[in-house]
């Protein structure tokens, strides 16, 4: 077995965790196998799934009865698992025997492969190759844009993977305050952003549901502080949150708060005031969100966390989703700063967009 990594056995508590391979629900009281890996920050990261649909590794084969919560099963459940780690073993007897004959056959395919295309690629002289992009280029309009969206494409992918590069996150750069204001249990400060460390029943997917917290999540005042200071949005929200959880969804709020950096004086009071009422929000909904706050200025245009800029998104995908590739189509963003005439401002739409993300406006999500 890998180092830090392990298998964990055990019965579902509830029917709301999901498979991370099949993104249904895992029924309450059946067995469920987890792959347990040990993150960089130092905890845990379990990631279950049914009995039937966990493969288990040929690296990752421990008897039966070392799999962590094996001694607590049921007869019935334990020959289960002794069964499936035989049916392994099994496999990789019979793959090892032929993993020699086909790594010698797939190198010699690789080296003929890169012959082949050396050979393509330069017996055609340059000029010639000029020549006939220009010819294709007059064959018709739909070849040239097509090629103009994938330079688009090209270059959009580039500007964003430059941008992620640039949240390098360093468990040493992680703080249990904020420029002097302590931060409450499992919230950490990374450079100009707080962020919740995972809650119990945090769970990582494919498919994630952002929300911005002032306007949309809840009704907030500004003159008025402090962590009771707030009020639900819209009576349904925590249904349709405890929907979308049960669905497979992560709930994520991504929100600003530059109270937190411009209050110089005050800045404890603003760090508890807004991780207050998001703690506050937490309890009300009954569902485990994991949350971000920009704690820039708008004024500091360099600042890469403040929304419209998606670096609180990037640090989610880099190294807070367990680096599972996010499904942009089932994904999306509501905010309420969507640039409409008594909007004030667009940063929701324009962090959305510059995401890729499908985007609402709370009064459109939430049933009234």
């Amino acid at each position: 077995m890998a180092p830090h990594t392990k298998i964990l056995a055990a019965y579902a508590k509830s029917g709301r965790a999901s498979c991370k391979k099949c993104s249904n629900a895992i029924e309450a009281s059946s067995l469920r196998l987890a792959l347990v890996t040990k993150d960089p920050r130092g905890y845990d990261i379990t990631k279950w799934h049914h009995f039937e649909c966990f493969t288990v590794s040929p690296d990752l084969l421990p008897s039966a009865e070392l799999i962590s919560g094996f001694s607590s099963l049921k007869d019935s459940d334990k020959e289960r698992l002794k069964k499936l780690i035989s049916e392994a073993l099994e496999d990789k007897e019979e793959v090892s025997d032929k993993d020699e004959s086909e790594k010698n056959k797939k190198e010699k395919r690789k080296i003929a492969d890169i012959q082949e295309t050396d050979v393509e690629e330069n017996t055609e002289p340059e000029e010639d190759k000029i020549k006939k992009a220009k010819v294709q280029e007059t064959d018709g309009k739909e070849d040239t844009d097509a090629e103009e969206d994938r330079i688009k494409r090209k270059k959009s992918s580039v500007s964003v993977k430059e941008l992620e590069l640039e949240m390098a996150f360093s468990i040493t750069d992680v703080k249990s305050h904020y420029k002097g204001a302590k931060l409450l249990p499992k919230w950490k400060a990374f450079q100009t952003a707080i962020y919740l460390e995972r809650d119990e029943g945090t769970i990582d997917s494919e498919k994630i549901a952002a929300f911005d917290f002032d306007g949309c999540l809840a009704k907030t005042f500004v003159k008025r502080i402090g962590a009771e200071a707030w009020s639900l949005m819209y009576p349904s929200i925590p249904e349709k949150l405890q929907s979308l959880y049960n669905d497979g969804y992560k709930l994520v709020i991504f929100t600003n708060e530059s109270n937190i950096d411009r209050w110089k004086n005050k800045r404890q009071t603003a760090v508890d005031s807004k991780i207050g009422r998001l703690e506050g929000f937490i309890k009300l909904v009954k569902v485990p969100i994991q949350v971000f706050i920009a704690c820039g200025s708008s004024a500091n245009t360099a600042d890469p966390f403040r929304k419209p800029k998606i670096g609180m998104w990037s640090l989610l995908k880099q190294h807070f989703n367990s680096g599972l590739p996010i499904d942009m189509d089932k994904s999306f963003y509501v905010g309420d700063a969507a640039g409409r005439k008594n909007d004030h401002s667009s940063a929701d739409i324009e962090f959305a967009k510059a995401i890729g993300l499908k985007f609402y406006v709370p009064e459109e999500f939430f049933p009234v």
